[in-house]
């Protein structure tokens, strides 16, 4: 199972000029591989396209193969070659090539997945954005080690010493990274993004389903209620989490104080166009955002360790299709409770623990 966790890291250089040289090195990489990402998407388009241009004379060449293969193909090479070819020869000594082959995989099999919405006229082309981050294999990640004296793990990104301050980490991402140093997970083909002057990494790991201490004989059942988010039961043995009030008080307040902002806005000193007049309003939606996410993560964890607690290999969520039509029916219940979130986390928890989940 991979897993994908997002971690701020820092450059690990002594000097501000040396930061602010890479810094800005990282910057021009994540440019040119947005301009990258969307020369890949408009050339392949073209490429698939290219035989239903009727007005182009009938001896032009059209097959999507190399010349060498077939004598009426039109590349210099594989179909996947020829893009990288295209990136390798506008962006020589701008970006690393590791960088750009792993943009051209993903693109490629992007594209070939959505082929057909394409052709169709469906599905428009992706448009990439200068945020989007960029690609890197484990070829340029190097040397990941935790230095006990400065309580960070630090690494090399194609020769830049990073490093990575976890502090008082309440989530796995510690555990994680040590792992990966242990050789007990594997690192898989991870990103990184420069947003708003911060740097961000985002590993994903690969790692083995837990399915050992679970037993096919025990099975939990839950179910979702207004009252209480989830109730589980196991045999005997059942466990309600969360209850209405708890959950939703903090919501209400917070959806409160957004309407009271959203009436004033109006008076807000302006200047820079909309964005400073609904910098409020941004920060309270947010703030809703996280923490529902935050709310539905803790539901959610502790269902599941109830579940292994007890060695439940296959847990039944009973009456979904009753909860979701109630929710249909009531804007109260489905602006506030927020059933599809909570059934993701709940689905990938369970499938990270190896435990079966079965929808009634």
């Amino acid at each position: 199972m991979k897993l994908t966790r997002k971690i701020q890291i820092n450059i690990d250089l002594p000097t501000a000029e040396q930061r602010k040289e890479v810094r800005d090195k990282l910057y021009q990489w994540q440019d040119r591989c947005y301009r990258a990402a969307n020369l890949i998407m408009t050339h392949l388009f073209m490429q698939v396209m290219i035989k239903d241009f009727f007005y182009l004379s009938e001896g032009i060449k059209y097959k999507l193969i190399d010349e060498e293969k077939d004598i009426d193909g039109i590349l210099q090479g594989s179909h996947s070659n020829s893009t990288y070819r295209m990136l390798s020869k506008r962006f020589k000594g701008e970006i690393p090539c590791n960088i750009l082959n792993y943009l051209n995989h993903e693109l490629i099999s992007k594209f070939k997945k959505n082929y057909m919405d394409y052709v169709n006229g469906n599905r428009s082309l992706d448009n990439y954005k200068p945020n989007r981050g960029f690609l890197f294999g484990t070829e340029g990640f190097k040397q990941l080690y935790y230095n006990k004296e400065r309580k960070m793990f630090c690494f090399r990104l194609f020769q830049i010493p990073f490093k990575a301050y976890l502090g008082r980490d309440f989530t796995d991402k510690h555990a994680l990274l040590q792992q990966v140093i242990d050789g007990e997970v594997k690192l898989c083909t991870s990103r990184m993004k420069l947003e708003k002057g911060k740097i961000f990494w985002l590993p994903v790991f690969e790692v083995p389903i837990g399915e050992d201490c679970l037993k096919p004989e025990i099975v939990a059942e839950a179910s979702l209620s207004l009252e209480h988010p989830i109730s589980v039961r196991i045999g005997k043995n059942s466990l309600q989490i969360g209850n209405k009030e708890e959950f939703l008080h903090r919501r209400l307040a917070i959806q409160a104080a957004h309407s009271r902002t959203k009436a004033a806005v109006t008076y807000c000193r302006g200047g820079n166009g909309k964005e400073r007049k609904l910098k409020a309003l941004e920060r309270f939606k947010k703030m809703e955002q996280n923490y529902i996410a935050n709310r539905l993560h803790e539901y959610s964890k502790r269902l599941i360790d109830f579940c292994v607690k007890h060695q439940a290999a296959t847990l039944v969520l009973l009456d979904m299709q009753e909860n979701t039509e109630i929710a249909k029916e009531e804007q109260f219940v489905l602006r506030n409770w927020s059933y599809y979130q909570l059934m993701t986390k709940i689905k990938y928890k369970a499938e990270k623990a190896g435990i079966e989940l079965i929808t009634t």
